[in-house]
């Protein structure tokens, strides 16, 4: 009887103490319809791919910048905007107090924002930038990124200083720079601004240059792997560098050149991808790609977390309450930067 009090008692303890936290809480409930789990909001975030290397880095940063400030719930919109659009009715139907959305389809942002603002839930988007109709369609909608021209711009750097540096790069000696470039799917807002700003830093460089192909491999390493084998079958000794919208692209070309004798003795073939990811810096480090440019995934995801975080707790997101500068109220750029083997530290984040 005394064994069977005293577990009452402890019981009782316990629920009192239950009630008690509930109530300190302000009614917050973690698993009901209020969205947020006590002092923590719960943010709904739809990444278009899981399987995305840089965007895995993404999501790491995030959950590693939300730890203690909010609750995330990530998922896989597969690289379909359909099921991106049915995820992100799920989070609304949870009433999550802020989104953040990585689009499959930029162009298809406008219909996210019409549901999120039936809903009244801000949204933030990243990485792949809405285009300026639909992110001024709210004034909850705010976007985290990198401007690619400027990707672009620091890849063609990173090549047109090999080319000046190496005059043997310059295999048939005619003053021309033969290139065939990799790109992301078509359409694509990253690929189109990289691919052409890329050439435009090599001529602004005063070199010469002649397109030998230019395909998309879809940002995929096995694609790119597939196109550049056709490409040196095709062309053979005549490819004098290698241009990829992303690293994935890159580390595939990388391994059809390894397939076909470069990296081998004096054999060699310049190669620059563009996101700095782990598998990247390591192909730095043992020689095989000439260079890449940090997109810093530990930023964008830490400055959408800032953002969604301040919209969630009802707050105008400011230099203040995110730590970052947010440009015509809406904008949050992160700067890229070039990576080459000697600052490699730099990309170690």
């Amino acid at each position: 009887m005394k064994k069977q009090a005293a577990l009452a008692a402890a019981l009782a303890a316990v629920m009192v103490t239950a009630a008690g936290c509930g109530g300190n809480n302000g009614g917050g409930n973690a698993g009901g319809d209020s969205g947020s789990g006590g002092d923590q909001p719960k943010i709904g975030v739809a990444i278009y791919k899981f399987d995305d290397t840089f965007m895995t880095g993404v999501r790491n940063a995030m959950t590693a910048a939300a730890e203690g400030k909010a609750q995330l719930d990530i998922v896989d919109s597969q690289n379909a905007q359909p099921t991106q659009n049915e995820k992100v009715d799920l989070f609304i139907s949870k009433k999550y107090k802020a989104l953040a959305i990585n689009a499959v389809d930029r162009t298809a942002a406008g219909v996210i924002i019409d549901k999120a603002q039936a809903a009244d839930i801000p949204v933030v988007f990243l990485n792949r930038e809405p285009v300026a109709e639909d992110m001024n369609k709210w004034d909850k909608v705010y976007y985290v990124g990198a401007k690619a021209e400027e990707s672009g711009t620091l890849s063609g750097q990173i090549i047109a200083d090999y080319w000046k540096a190496h005059p043997e790069a310059d295999k048939n000696k005619d003053g021309v720079l033969q290139y065939v470039m990799l790109q992301g799917e078509p359409g694509h807002q990253d690929a189109e601004l990289r691919t052409k700003y890329s050439i435009q830093a090599i001529e602004d460089a005063g070199i010469k240059v002649e397109k030998l192909e230019q395909d998309t491999a879809m940002w995929d390493r096995v694609k790119g792997q597939d196109k550049m084998q056709a490409w040196l079958a095709a062309r053979g000794e005549s490819i004098e560098a290698v241009l990829a919208n992303n690293d994935d692209m890159a580390l595939g070309a990388i391994e059809a050149l390894k397939a076909a004798g470069y990296f081998s003795g004096d054999k060699f073939m310049p190669v620059v991808g563009v996101d700095a990811t782990a598998p990247a810096i390591q192909a730095l480090q043992d020689g095989t790609l000439l260079g890449t440019v940090l997109n810093d995934a530990k930023n964008q995801g830490g400055a959408t977390v800032a953002l969604a975080t301040a919209l969630a707790k009802g707050e105008t997101p400011t230099k203040e309450n995110t730590g970052y500068d947010i440009t015509d109220g809406k904008y949050v750029w992160i700067a890229y930067k070039k990576i080459l083997k000697d600052n490699i530290a730099d990309a170690q984040q």
